[in-house]
C-alpha cells in the first residue's frame, strides 16, 4: 500500500508558507505567484520556533471576502483560518489521508514528523498517483475524497 512518503519522493520539495500576521492580500498573491490552492500557515513560539497552525486556501480566502468584502483582504490569517489543523505523518497511507481530507473536507494536508513540518500532501498528488497506479485500491477511494 502507497504510503505518504512515497508521494513526497515523487514531489518538488518546496513548501510555500505564510505566518499568521501576513494579511490574505499576501495570501493571494503567493497563492497566484505559485500556481497553488492552498498555503501552510505558520507561526513563531518563542519556546519552539516556527510551528504549523493550519492551511489557508482558496475557499478561506473566497469564503472572508463574501463575509467581509474587499476588507478581508487586509485581515491577518490568524483572523481568517477557518478550521483547525489537520496533518498527518510519512507513513500513513493514502487511504488514511484521503479519510482524513474527506472527514475534515480539505484538500491538502502538511506532512509532520514529530513537530517538524517535512511536506505536504494534496488531493492532486493523489489523484496523479492514482492514475499512475489505477489498478492500484487508491483509485476506488478517490469518489468521496473528491468531494472535499
Amino acid at each position: 500500500m502507497m504510503t505518504v512518503a512515497d508521494i513526497l519522493r515523487m514531489k518538488d520539495t518546496r513548501i510555500i508558507t505564510v505566518r499568521l500576521r501576513e494579511t490574505a492580500a499576501t495570501a493571494a498573491m503567493l497563492l497566484e505567484r505559485e500556481n497553488i490552492g492552498a498555503l501552510v500557515v505558520k507561526d513563531v513560539s518563542r519556546t519552539e520556533g516556527n510551528i504549523v497552525v493550519g492551511v489557508f486556501s482558496e475557499r478561506d480566502l473566497a469564503r472572508a471576502i463574501a463575509r467581509h468584502g474587499a476588507a478581508a483582504l487586509e485581515m491577518p490569517i490568524a483572523r481568517l483560518l477557518a478550521k483547525p489543523l489537520v496533518s498527518c505523518g510519512e507513513r500513513d497511507t493514502l487511504d488514511t489521508v484521503l479519510r482524513l481530507m474527506d472527514k475534515h473536507q480539505v484538500r491538502l494536508l502538511p506532512v509532520m514528523e514529530e513537530h517538524t513540518l517535512i511536506g505536504v500532501i494534496s488531493i492532486s498528488d493523489i489523484v496523479r498517483n492514482a492514475v499512475l497506479q489505477s489498478e492500484s485500491g487508491v483509485a476506488r477511494s478517490l469518489p468521496a475524497a473528491l468531494h472535499a
